[in-house]
């Protein structure tokens, strides 16, 4: 599907059926194509001479794939993060490609921010007098959705947290959430270095006028701080599992301290039960009346004396 935003007096969209619309290249201001088929992809290459990048080449990392630019155009493979589910992000590379002062953006997601975007060109016509001023627009609304998204993360740290001190949740559930946490940051982070790198680079092309290079670079900063918070948040998980780390430290030296005093405190009635389970025919004690009662109740003074001195140390 290719939703075409042209300057008609305002701005006018429209769905384009690639068999055989006549496009006017001096109208068009955006062409946002989402999930197009190889053959509406074909048909704008062919269009505008332009050459759309594959899915591999989308998908790669580094550098000079993520941004490349020649005389006529600039290309920019980027993430953005699409929200699944509490917590729960999927990365989505987004090209954006700027030709003769046309934006074109492939994607193949649903994405609310671009319908906010479509919303805002219509509504504002004058603030769109190019695909630059476009693509600006763009990456300051994802960079605010990008803020919305660590704002919720960062409470859901501070939800962990307190959850580990009141141990609300099982060690299997804050091992599961604790995860899930540093997956979703790496992910923002990363997400946050693709756009500014690429904006860094946009900022340094020759075909960008200084207006728009002003409202880049106050994008850049944004990035610039979402970018400090998200090294926050890693050091509070890392905090967090320090702490969980210490707090099953203490559960088991608590155990084992248990099963030591335990141990101890049953050493004076196995001592005295042992001296006398030995039946040598010359012990005395074996043939008094009340032998039996008396040393039954010798093994448990000694345990009560055992365990009031450990007590009064502060053992227990």
């Amino acid at each position: 599907m290719i939703h075409i935003f042209a300057k008609q007096n305002s701005i006018v969209q429209k769905e384009l059926h690639y068999d055989g619309d006549d496009i006017s290249t001096k109208s068009i201001l955006w062409l946002d194509l989402l999930n197009p088929t190889i053959d509406e992809i074909s048909y704008i290459s062919r269009l505008y001479e332009i050459e759309i990048p594959t899915k591999e080449e989308r998908e790669e990392i580094e550098s000079s794939a993520r941004y490349w630019e020649d005389k006529d155009s600039i290309t920019i493979n980027t993430h953005f993060l699409i929200k699944l589910g509490e917590e729960n992000l999927k990365d989505e590379t987004i090209t954006f490609l700027l030709y003769k002062n046309i934006l074109f953006t492939i994607r193949y997601s649903e994405f609310k921010m671009f319908d906010e975007i479509e919303l805002r060109v219509l509504a504002s016509p004058r603030n769109f007098e190019d695909g630059f001023d476009l693509i600006s627009k763009i990456f300051e609304v994802r960079v605010e959705k990008d803020a919305d998204m660590i704002e919720n993360f960062a409470r859901d740290i501070r939800s962990l947290r307190k959850g580990v001190f009141e141990n609300i949740y099982d060690y299997n559930e804050v091992l599961s959430r604790l995860s899930n946490l540093q997956e979703i940051n790496t992910r923002l982070r990363d997400s946050l270095f693709d756009k500014r790198r690429a904006l860094t680079a946009l900022l340094n092309s020759n075909k960008v006028d200084f207006d728009v290079k002003t409202n880049i670079t106050i994008v850049v900063k944004d990035l610039n701080s979402l970018i400090d918070f998200c090294v926050a948040n890693m050091n509070a998980l890392d905090n967090i599992h320090t702490l969980f780390a210490s707090q099953i430290n203490i559960e088991q030296n608590r155990t084992i301290k248990i099963f030591t005093v335990a141990t101890v405190v049953m050493m004076p009635p196995t001592l005295i039960g042992t001296i006398y389970g030995m039946n040598f025919t010359n012990m005395p004690e074996l043939n008094t009346t009340y032998g039996y009662p008396i040393i039954l109740l010798v093994m448990v003074i000694s345990t009560i004396i055992t365990l009031i001195y450990f007590r009064k140390k502060g053992w227990l």
